[in-house]
């Protein structure tokens, strides 16, 4: 096995363990995480002109804001929950827009989305652990 094969299996134990380990509320933290990760690699893609992974980066993307739409609880979140819906489906739409026009610009805008939301879960973390 050369070395890029055993960082890449020890980076994949090491992401698996994490899961494995995590609370509920690490699990959505770690999904919007890499929402955000996955954004910044498809800025870099656009800006590489590399069309194949802004648009492998972007389609993950949008699969985790899927992710985070279907475990909305709207039983107990309610009107918390009917926002996030909203901005959850505003946020795809704009990454297919991103994703269609190339746009760095549609980015950063679901990117900054996607931080706010983060810092509002990252506050209740003492409240749900």
């Amino acid at each position: 096995m050369n070395s890029a094969a055993a960082i890449q299996s020890y980076k994949n134990v090491r992401t698996q363990t994490g899961v494995t380990d995590a609370s509920p509320h690490r699990l959505i933290q770690m999904l919007m995480e890499g929402c955000l990760e996955s954004l910044a690699k498809a800025k870099g893609a656009i800006a590489r002109n590399d069309d194949a992974l802004r648009s492998e980066m972007l389609s993950k993307a949008i699969a985790i804001v899927g992710g985070l739409q279907i475990v909305l609880d709207f039983e107990k979140g309610g009107e918390i929950a009917e926002n996030l819906n909203a901005l959850y489906h505003y946020m795809t739409k704009r990454l297919f827009e991103a994703n269609q026009e190339s746009d760095p610009e549609i980015i950063n805008e679901v990117a900054r989305l996607m931080i706010n939301i983060k810092e509002g879960w990252d506050g209740i973390a003492d409240q749900v652990d």
